[in-house]
């Protein structure tokens, strides 16, 4: 292990860091962005790299194992994508991917970097590691060559699903249905790690991440905590409810406003609230889920969040397998009751999701674990160029259409932005 004061490192250590790290075949780096005052929490900053393929999940089944496994003082970082779903019920996913992530993955770090209050931690592999990130030129920024991102369904379709839901809310299916769509382009040269970082100077969030997987990455600037245990005690952070942050100090506190007292958002974010106290139940000790803060508004660069915190204390032996049947995927991204809105999900949507609206973080030694909501992301398969951006709204009985579309391209602007490109128009 090496220890180094953060102070003797240079400013942008960070970059050389990642810009080392995204050359393995297995690179995770959790960024918190310094937001600790957020009620959302945040990420510990941690970055974590392997080469080697050894065994590894790539079922909810075979993670306790992998887990409880030696080496016992490393870390397990990882992923969980929304098709997890089709293990923990009876469900099946037969859309269009360009994707085609395994449906999870962990992998043993070979070296990993912490930082802490005031130093960085190294720890596994440390020989010749701080030298050689030291090393590590950063190469100039150059504009991305990405041209306008096609909708994978089109907007007439969209308009036409969100009035379809509210009927099927209207005969009782469901109460609150999360309805995504994609844009996409392909043939794409991107460089991951410098739209990464563009990503998140444009929208800094406290569970932003950059993920490898082989020729598969993850860019991700999410403010959302799906679960995170620390001392026995797991916590939840449903986001359900948007508006966009005003352009002087005025507007912006009415638009705050606006969102902390619109029933349609309350409904919504009270209704996703519910799920994930009813999802806790099933791991928590009896009578220990609590709501510590509900409907609390917090501003992000380009929008306000309506943000509900949910606790409990987990039932002695459960692990995090028996975590995720209970709770994943997240409510705030299916909506309710949770398996019938999944069935419309499919039936409605023109994409697999992949790894959006599942999960990216990792596991300590000591079973703590930290887990985001992966939102605000671009996924990109650098072996096809293929590239995605997805994004959603949760649809009740009161929405309406063009709002749920215009949300959706109000969460999409921090990634166009990133990437310096636009919507197309066909």
């Amino acid at each position: 292990m090496l220890t180094i004061p953060l102070a003797s490192l240079p400013t942008d250590f960070r970059a050389r860091a990642l810009q080392w790290a995204a050359h393995f075949l297995h690179c995770a780096y959790y960024e918190p962005n310094n937001l600790q005052a957020s009620a959302a929490g945040t990420f510990t900053r941690l970055l974590a790299v392997a080469n080697a393929t050894l065994p590894a999940p790539h079922k909810l089944a075979e993670l306790p194992a992998h887990l409880s496994g030696p080496p016992y003082q490393l870390p397990r970082c990882g992923f969980i994508t929304y098709d997890v779903k089709n293990e923990i019920e009876a469900l099946s996913s037969n859309n269009f991917s360009g994707l085609n992530w395994p449906a999870l993955h962990f992998f043993l770090p070979e070296t990993y970097l912490y930082w802490q209050d005031d130093m960085l931690v190294i720890e596994g592999t440390t020989t010749n590691v701080l030298a050689t990130i030291l090393a590590t030129p950063v190469p100039a920024a150059g504009r991305p060559a990405v041209p306008p991102l096609r909708a994978r369904m089109p907007r007439t379709d969209y308009l036409q699903a969100v009035e379809n839901v509210r009927q099927d809310i209207l005969t009782g299916e469901v109460y609150e249905l999360n309805l995504c769509q994609e844009f996409y382009a392909e043939n794409v040269q991107l460089d991951p790690v410098a739209t990464f970082w563009r990503l998140n100077e444009a929208s800094p969030a406290p569970y932003a991440g950059f993920l490898r997987y082989h020729d598969h990455y993850l860019l991700c600037a999410s403010p959302e905590c799906f679960v995170h245990s620390k001392n026995n005690i797991i916590t939840s952070q449903p986001i359900k409810g948007t508006r966009r942050r005003g352009s002087t100090p005025a507007d912006d506190e009415q638009q705050r406003l606006t969102l902390l007292h619109d029933e349609k958002e309350r409904a919504e974010n009270l209704m996703i609230v519910d799920l994930v106290r009813n999802d806790l139940a099933r791991v928590a000790r009896t009578g220990t889920v609590e709501v510590p803060e509900l409907f609390g508004t917090y501003g992000f660069k380009q929008v306000w969040q309506l943000i509900s915190t949910v606790t409990a204390e987990l039932r002695p032996g459960v692990d995090l397998a028996d975590i995720l049947r209970a709770t994943f995927p997240m409510g705030s991204m299916t909506g309710a009751p949770k398996i019938r809105a999944m069935q419309l999900i499919e039936y409605y949507e023109a994409s697999r999701r992949g790894l959006y609206s599942g999960s990216f973080g990792f596991v300590w030694p000591d079973g703590e674990f930290e887990f985001n909501v992966v939102i605000r992301s671009l996924q990109y398969r650098a072996d096809t160029g293929y590239l995605s951006l997805q994004v959603g709204s949760a649809i009740t009985y009161d929405s309406v259409p063009e709002h749920e579309y215009q949300e959706c391209l109000l969460k999409a602007q921090g990634v166009l932005e990133a990437l310096q490109t636009s919507l197309s128009k066909t």
